[in-house]
């Protein structure tokens, strides 16, 4: 059985709440305990917001703000949160002067690994958004089998960078909108985030490598688990889809993906037959028409009459009766 995550706590800053005047401060205060923020130029005043999902073993977070500069170093970081920053620009830009040849330009969409313990100066362009995970330096370190630097995550260096980026922007949204979930689900998907970062990072350490290697103390099944879901979702309507398939898109071979679904009590095909018929059910609910066929084979079922079997199994009624309770006849 599957332990029940640890609950989170979700916090929430904005700037708004306090007087111009010490907008900075405080914002040095919530959100910026591991660096230096510069002063802002003559005149500005500092508009930004933050929320904090903070774990066990990792927290996560999203921020907006105004133009401004801030300044990493050791001296800066408490010996309790040596941590790297895994961080996704979902808006504006952001420029890093760091140690030679470590000069970045990161524009919306781009994945970074980030380490605040290393001397660089981050600017930030206005309306920049940034939703990142932190995670402890050593096992970053561990995981990646060297020593992590400042580096943007591209795809053609991680095959997993473009799903860690999802994962990211989804739990953004979620956490943008408190209410959705209670603090034991937050846990859970902040779980499975921070499981995915370390795959992806046991991915970027062993480059050139051609076969899966031994696991790390690290259980990474939850890893496997969250790609293989967050690709599911994206490629459901595929008709073709099968456990090879998924398997790529996770980045791992299908022994592991079988290992990591068998660790949740759950089949490759038949979490993605759950998926497929939620999302007819959602699309029976959302709509006062209804196709049959249409629906079966934008679900991923290219037999109609093999979609109503399953979907009565599942659901106790037919999609047409589902669709004649709800909107009638």
């Amino acid at each position: 059985m599957t332990p029940t995550p640890a609950p989170c706590v979700l916090e929430h800053w904005s700037s708004s709440e306090v007087d111009p005047a010490i907008r900075l401060d405080y914002w040095r205060d919530v959100a910026h305990n591991w660096v230096d923020v510069q002063p802002l130029s003559p005149g500005e005043e500092l508009d930004a917001s933050w929320s904090l999902l903070r774990g066990q073993a990792s927290f996560f977070g999203t921020k907006r703000s105004t133009a401004y500069e801030m300044r990493t170093g050791p001296q800066h970081v408490p010996p309790a949160e040596d941590m790297v920053v895994l961080s996704l620009l979902q808006a504006g830009e952001m420029r890093l002067n760091a140690a030679p040849g470590e000069h970045q330009h990161a524009t919306a969409g781009m994945l970074g690994m980030y380490v605040p313990e290393q001397e660089g100066c981050y600017r930030w362009g206005a309306g920049a958004r940034q939703t990142y995970l932190a995670l402890p330096r050593r096992l970053v370190w561990d995981t990646l089998g060297h020593r992590p630097g400042n580096t943007l995550l591209l795809p053609q260096h991680c095959a997993l960078a473009p799903m860690l980026a999802s994962q990211l922007g989804h739990l953004a949204l979620l956490v943008r909108r408190p209410g959705q979930l209670d603090d034991v689900e937050y846990g859970g998907v902040l779980d499975a985030t921070r499981a995915l970062a370390l795959l992806m990072l046991r991915n970027l350490g062993r480059q050139g490598l051609g076969a899966d290697l031994p696991d790390l103390n690290e259980c990474l099944h939850a890893g496997r688990h969250a790609a293989a879901l967050r690709f599911m979702e994206q490629q459901a309507h595929r008709h073709d889809l099968d456990a090879a398939a998924i398997a790529r898109g996770a980045g791992c071979s299908r022994t592991r993906l079988y290992e990591a679904f068998a660790a949740q009590g759950q089949t490759v095909m038949g979490a993605l037959r759950e998926l497929r018929l939620q999302r007819a059910r959602r699309g029976i609910e959302q709509s006062a028409r209804l196709h049959v066929g249409g629906l079966a084979w934008r679900c991923g079922f290219a037999n109609p009459s093999d979609f109503s079997k399953l979907f009565r199994a599942r659901f106790g009624l037919s999609p047409t009766e589902w669709h004649q309770r709800l909107w009638g006849r």
